[in-house]
């Protein structure tokens, strides 16, 4: 059931992206439309409006007001968390959307234009949707879950990459150090792919992420990323946001770079 319901979602998605392209009537509109409706699918101004409300929050009401934006962004208990944890939790969902909210969309944009990038939304919904790994949830949602680890595969190393790559723009931030997270601990992360960003992040800013947290009322052992310090402040926060803007840009160049190239070679 749970196999038959994902093949439903993504040929239902798929089939509507075709008809979409081909209802389009000449390459012209065809193209422009793939970029409008490809543009719509990453979402990087909203996630960083969503994170930078937590350092606003913890500024200017305390633990509530962090709590609070935290809330919005995260799935554990915020009323478990000190202020190290809001902001760990905060820098944590920031790396790990950037990895399947952002960078995961241009990589099948680019594989596959607009189909792919609607195939993968679509993967990536139903995992958001049904694919949670809990008893409740387990023999309904594993295949969204396990075929959406699949599809972020490629796009969590990039990600990591990228990230790495914004910390040698960055004074106060350390790409040697964002490597050597990544090589030594993302591996480690319970998730396949969570793991590379929040240790590149975690390297990058000195801090350690992830780490032993609460779900609800569930308790989740699972391995720090980075070796720095678990005590996160709102600044790291903004750190992590500087990181993430270069992060952005840097992939951009490289999508543009990456289409002149193929338009130089003929490639369509």
């Amino acid at each position: 059931m749970a196999a038959v319901l994902i093949l439903l979602t993504v040929a239902g998605a798929a089939a509507l992206a075709l008809t979409a392209l081909a209802g389009a009537g000449g390459p012209l509109i065809s193209l422009l439309l793939t970029g409008v409706l490809c543009a719509t699918l990453p979402a990087q101004r909203s996630l960083h409006e969503h994170v930078a409300r937590v350092p606003e929050g913890l500024r200017a009401d305390g633990l509530a007001g962090g709590r609070g934006a935290v809330a919005m962004i995260v799935g554990r208990d915020p009323d478990s968390l000190d202020e190290a944890g809001i902001c760990r939790a905060a820098i944590e969902s920031l790396a790990e959307n950037f990895s399947d909210g952002i960078v995961a969309p241009a990589f099948w944009i680019g594989a596959g234009g607009l189909t792919g990038g609607v195939l993968y939304k679509a993967i990536n919904t139903a995992d958001s949707m049904i694919g949670h790994r809990t008893p409740r949830h387990e023999a309904f949602g594993w295949a969204s879950a396990r075929l959406d680890d699949l599809v972020n595969l490629p796009a969590s190393r990039l990600a990591a990459g990228l990230i790495i790559a914004a910390a040698l723009l960055h004074r106060k931030a350390s790409a040697t150090g964002a490597w050597r997270a990544v090589a030594r601990d993302a591996g480690a992360h319970r998730s396949p792919n969570a793991g590379w960003p929040e240790a590149a992040m975690a390297g990058a800013l000195g801090l350690r992420l992830a780490g032993p947290r609460i779900y609800g009322s569930v308790r989740v052992d699972d391995a720090w990323m980075g070796d720095g310090r678990p005590e996160a402040r709102a600044g790291d926060v903004d750190r992590a946001l500087a990181l993430y803007r270069t992060a952005c840009l840097l992939l951009f160049a490289l999508v543009v770079g990456l289409a002149a190239l193929a338009g130089s070679a003929g490639i369509p």
